[in-house]
């Protein structure tokens, strides 16, 4: 490279601006500071040049991740923490431990890579499988008609158009599905006979081109319908059946009412108009028709939980219906017939990302009720204590989130920066932080903008199911910690918030925090929970714990030492049917923030 291009390239090299997978919220939760290694984190590929895989990617995001790089402006590249196989993206450049360190020393190995080839005259061509297109045949009046190879309709018999499509199924270029539904009336009818007086009676005419007429039965020359006897079209649509529009009154077409207009240049005279358009449409709540659009948010969409894919169906900028589906997918429990209790255990931790202590802590108490087995009153409170500090980091991580997608930069930064100096604090680190942490939870719920942001948004009655704060932000509710002993010894009392909307959400978490940490304070140690010895030991258990958030309960049958079922209760699997409730009727804007108000981890979504 010349003097010129050697300057640029390494220039290139430390301004590295990162898309991050899953999400920076997993990041966090897996320890890695990403802000304080010289990062430019971009909530678009295509605002980046690289892509950064934290952990194993499920199967389900696989595709996505793919098509996500392939959006990347080039040159690109990625760097693998703890990833493993990242299939079917393409190898990745550089490759490191799952640690802070290992991202240190991976992005300096990365800053050369980059450094080296920013000029590279062979970039590299990558094609995401999900791209991949496909030609599909359909019908213009009958998208529900779709065909691998040519041929008619089986509806009107107009000949199937090619449509690209992606080799995944979802059409990119297909009209929205409209029911078949008959859309005649009996003023429609009452212009029948007029495409007979074009052609006399017995002549063929096209549906969709009035002007076509034929004395005996075939297709239309334009669009390759089936012609149809005159007296048999229907006065709606396209044709309207009117002829030349004309009726005997030349430069003039009869309305549905009988009443002659005129007829305005530029227009055909068989125009159809958006009221005809949309006369069938559904009804949206201002009294206007529209065309619903469905349009796709996720799985890595900047303030919603990373691996899930939100729908929304958009009536102009209202949610008309929504969809929320987790692709990280229901992992099976066991790997086999039977497992050992400690891999087990950290099966269950491992698959659980946004909060593993809470859910290492549920699988051993369920494997200690299955074995009789009493933890004592130290590894109690130690394990409770470690149970609350995951509580803070995680309210604090959706925090984080929630202040990224509503637009308050300085609570993601801040909320992010606590959270990491949190997670894997002893008790005397957390005391050094609560201050700080008290201090951002008074400026949180204080915020004026915050509060006109989210009263009312996302209101839940109280008929409907909820857990963990999302239960409790509405006068009520249950908490698994409240007929533990420990934590009633601790000074553990369940705290609520009425409302039942985003802001009351919001308040009720900082009130958990600031209840964690005067519950570890009193605790006076933290201690991850430990796998039991139970050698041989057969039965079965029970167990439920309160994680960020809601409860969630484990069944496990031991038999010789071995865990040969389990059965898992997850609080998302709860509250994620509540994004249809929060949605409804709302705003785009107000749609989202429903949904991150919800805190939902598609990782527990077992359905």
């Amino acid at each position: 490279m010349s003097g010129i291009r050697r300057a640029v390239a390494a220039a290139m090299a430390r301004d590295l601006p990162a898309f991050v997978l899953p999400g920076p919220s997993v990041a966090r939760a897996m320890g890695l500071d990403l802000s304080g290694s010289h990062l430019r984190l971009v909530g678009t590929p295509r605002h980046a040049n690289l892509l950064i895989v934290v952990g194993p990617l499920p199967p389900g995001l696989r595709d996505a991740a793919a098509v996500t790089y392939a959006q990347i402006p080039r040159p690109r590249a990625i760097l693998a923490l703890g990833a493993g196989d990242i299939a079917p993206l393409p190898d990745a450049d550089v490759s490191a431990p799952l640690t802070q360190a290992g991202l240190h020393s991976g992005l300096a190995d990365l800053r050369r890579v980059i450094a080296a080839g920013a000029f590279r005259a062979d970039s590299g061509e990558f094609n995401a499988p999900a791209l991949e297109v496909r030609v599909e045949y359909t019908c213009p009046m009958h998208p529900e008609i779709v065909r691998d190879a040519p041929g008619d309709c089986p509806k009107c018999g107009m000949t199937l158009v090619p449509r690209e499509t992606a080799s995944d199924g979802h059409g990119g270029h297909g009209g929205h599905d409209m029911p078949p539904e008959d859309r005649s009336n009996p003023a429609d009818h009452a212009h029948a006979g007029h495409a007979e007086d074009a052609g006399g009676a017995g002549a063929y005419t096209c549906p969709m081109h009035p002007e076509v007429i034929s004395d005996t039965p075939g297709k239309c020359p334009k669009c390759g319908m089936n012609l149809v006897k005159a007296e048999e079209v229907e006065s709606h649509g396209p044709g309207h059946g009117h002829g030349h529009g004309g009726h005997g009154d030349h430069g003039k077409q009869q309305d549905h009412s009988g009443h002659s207009k005129a007829a305005i240049d530029g227009i055909e005279p068989h125009f159809m108009s958006m009221v005809e358009m949309t006369k069938d449409q559904p009804r949206s709540s201002d009294g206007l028709q529209m065309d619903w659009i469905k349009v796709p948010f996720g799985p890595f969409f900047p303030g919603l939980p990373a691996g899930l894919r939100l729908t929304l169906t958009l009536d102009g900028d209202t949610v008309a219906a929504s969809d929320a589906t987790s692709l990280v997918g229901a992992t099976d429990l066991m790997d086999g017939p039977q497992m050992r209790v400690a891999d087990f255990v950290e099966r269950l931790a491992t698959m659980m990302p946004l909060s593993p202590v809470s859910y290492r802590a549920l699988a051993c108490a369920a494997i200690e009720v299955a074995a009789g087995v009493e933890p004592d009153h130290d590894a109690r409170r130690g394990r409770a204590a470690a149970v609350e500090r995951e509580r803070i980091a995680s309210h604090l991580n959706w925090l984080a989130e929630f202040g990224l997608q509503s637009g308050f930069l300085w609570l993601a930064a801040r909320a992010g920066a606590l959270q990491l100096a949190v997670q894997g604090a002893d008790v005397a680190g957390i005391a050094t932080q609560a201050g700080a942490i008290r201090r951002l939870s008074r400026r949180v719920q204080a915020a004026p903008l915050m509060r006109m942001r989210l009263r009312r948004i996302a209101r839940i009655g109280k008929d409907a199911p909820a857990s963990g704060p999302v239960d409790r932000a509405r006068g009520g509710g249950s908490d698994a910690r409240t007929g533990d002993p420990t934590l009633k010894d601790l000074g553990f009392e369940m705290r609520v918030r009425n409302g039942g909307d985003a802001l009351a959400r919001l308040r009720l978490r900082c009130d958990e925090i600031a209840q964690s940490l005067d519950v570890i304070a009193a605790a006076g140690r933290i201690a991850v929970p430990q796998v039991p010895d139970v050698d041989r030991v057969s039965g079965e258990g029970e167990a439920r714990i309160e994680t960020p958030r809601g409860t969630a309960s484990l069944r496990v049958k031991l038999a010789n030492g071995k865990v040969v079922e389990a059965d898992l209760d997850t609080p998302t699997d709860v509250n994620i049917a509540l994004v249809e409730t929060v949605t409804a009727q709302r705003e785009l804007g107000d749609a989202l923030s429903a949904v991150a108000s919800l805190d939902l981890s598609p990782w527990e979504v077992r359905g």
